[in-house]
């Protein structure tokens, strides 16, 4: 395995929508709203590439606040519209993974055992180097959460957690940005 270099990588956000968010368990989406939006900055600031889904936007609702102020601020393209379980089973979604041309996927989002499970199987399958914050994903139910990691380790992911990441990708604690993530982090 080889440390992560954020400019080789690519944060997916999968469907954390609001109709989908309050179904989950508060400790669970306090959790994966967190990771996320410290990832979101991470990204920003280190030059990790972001790319986000929403799943049936008419029914589901948007990405939370919290989360899409964060990619707006980052300057995050527009959400991936999808119907498919799997982000990689859209054309739009294949278009943006193919441009950002990374070697390793973040993924954070729900649910673990449904979309995030389905499209991380289907990176790990093209040879993407996959790591999976664990405080970074949700299902309504805390077996079903536990199911999906399960899932996404059989199908050869990285199961991590957000601060493994941010500080592979820092390497050193006199990085320029490690004192604005760190704040972020505690």
């Amino acid at each position: 395995m080889q440390r992560l270099d954020p400019r080789q990588c690519t944060v997916l956000v999968i469907d954390v929508q609001e109709r989908l968010a309050s179904a989950m368990p508060a400790h669970q989406m306090s959790e994966l709203v967190r990771a996320t939006t410290v990832l979101v900055e991470a990204a920003h600031l280190l030059g990790a590439r972001l790319l986000v889904t929403e799943q049936y936007p008419a029914g589901l609702g948007h990405t939370v606040a919290p989360i899409a102020d964060r990619l707006k601020l980052a300057g995050a393209s527009a959400p991936v519209e999808k119907t498919s379980f799997s982000a990689c089973d859209d054309e739009q979604f294949q278009r943006a993974w193919n441009a950002a041309s990374s070697r390793a996927a973040i993924v954070v989002g729900m649910e673990a055992h449904v979309c995030v499970y389905q499209t991380v199987r289907e990176l790990c399958a093209r040879g993407v180097e996959v790591h999976v914050p664990l405080d970074g994903v949700a299902s309504r139910r805390d077996d079903h959460r536990a199911v999906g990691l399960d899932l996404c380790r059989a199908s050869g992911a990285i199961v991590t957690s957000m601060e493994t990441v941010v500080f592979d990708w820092l390497a050193r604690a006199t990085s320029p940005a490690f004192k604005q993530l760190s704040k972020l982090i505690r």
